[in-house]
């Protein structure tokens, strides 16, 4: 039998030895043999992941995988991991420039928001790397306004050669991937050498000048949205809006199903808020409203994360002491050359 897991609980486990990591892999493969319902994954940070179909269904499967898999070894487990995308909402407001390590090389960069929609088409697969450029180009030119000549020039596509980027596919605020950003390389200057203009040469540069593109660009943090369908009776409603407010969740459709008392409201409810939502709404409603949750979209963050204080920086400060990176985030400065 085939389930669909939305992993609406997700936490990451490590060993509390270093030495048991093998036990850990192992273990996590027995429990996703053992339950169909729980995914076990490694998330791009190298962290284990695993996804369950609700906090009740992810207790049991811990406990079975301390108990019954890891063979005596103790597991830790994080608070829940949501992953969230960077983004820029505007084009850079100037040039950006980075030398290779050796100063023989220079590449300038600048960095600018997709075109609404062509992230999403990426996605869907309507437009990728393996197209004919002469078709790309027309679809390019004619749903988002480039210019033919331009569309034919992306170099490629990223993460992994078919993700929502063109030109290339880097990250800055807290290493979470990149989505729905072109970088424009305006100016390339190489030296006439080929040795003093390898991959290890240019490689950390174009890092450099694609962080320093980013910053240049108001970066903004995209979350993950959830499409929540809830059945309840009207008596139940109060409650709903209620737990949907105080999680940033909002109602968009809400009928009454022909015949029956019971009503069908849609909301969108943003995953990093969706930890004890169907606690609160079973509490709220008298264990009267049911609700289903799949991922929906991504949502752009209207706070700055480059602004001390604000809701985006503390989710970078959370994401980088996560990962282990310097709670600070690298200043502009570091990365970009003086030109």
């Amino acid at each position: 039998m085939k389930f669909s897991v939305s992993p609406v609980v997700r936490v990451a486990v490590q060993c509390k030895v270093a030495s048991d990591l093998p036990k850990l892999v192992e273990g996590l493969k027995r429990l996703a043999k053992s339950d169909p319902m729980v995914v076990c994954s490694i998330e791009e940070s190298g962290e284990h992941i695993i996804a369950g179909a609700g906090e009740l269904h992810l207790e049991i499967c811990l406990k079975d995988l301390q108990d019954d898999f890891m063979g005596g070894a103790e597991i830790v487990k994080s608070d829940p991991v949501v992953s969230f995308r960077e983004t820029v909402l505007e084009k850079s407001v100037r040039t950006v420039m980075s030398k290779s390590p050796n100063k023989h090389n220079r590449l300038y960069m600048e960095a600018r928001p997709l075109e609404e929609g062509l992230a999403e088409a990426i996605d869907d697969g309507r437009i990728g790397p393996r197209d004919d450029p002469k078709i790309r180009s027309k679809i390019l030119a004619e749903e988002f306004g480039w210019d033919k000549d331009l569309a034919k020039k992306i170099w490629c596509f990223g993460p992994e050669t078919t993700g929502p980027n063109m030109v290339v596919d880097m990250c800055a605020l807290a290493e979470e991937n990149m989505r729905g950003i072109c970088f424009e390389v305006c100016d390339v200057v190489l030296h006439a050498d080929a040795i003093h203009r390898g991959g290890g040469q240019v490689i950390p540069t174009a890092r450099r000048v694609i962080y320093a593109s980013q910053l240049t660009a108001k970066p903004r943090l995209l979350e993950p949205v959830y499409l929540v369908e809830i059945q309840a009776p009207e008596g139940a409603l109060g409650g709903i809006y209620s737990v949907l407010n105080q999680k940033r969740g909002h109602v968009f459709e809400e009928i009454q199903r022909p015949g029956t008392p019971l009503y069908n409201i849609n909301a969108y409810l943003p995953v990093v808020e969706s930890f004890g939502f169907s606690g609160q709404l079973r509490a709220s409603t008298s264990g009267q409203a049911f609700p289903q949750c799949v991922f929906d979209h991504w949502e752009m963050m209207s706070s700055d994360p480059l602004e001390a204080g604000s809701q985006a920086s503390q989710l970078v400060q959370d994401i980088r002491k996560r990962k282990g990176l310097k709670e600070q985030m690298t200043p502009l400065s570091d990365f970009e050359d003086k030109l």
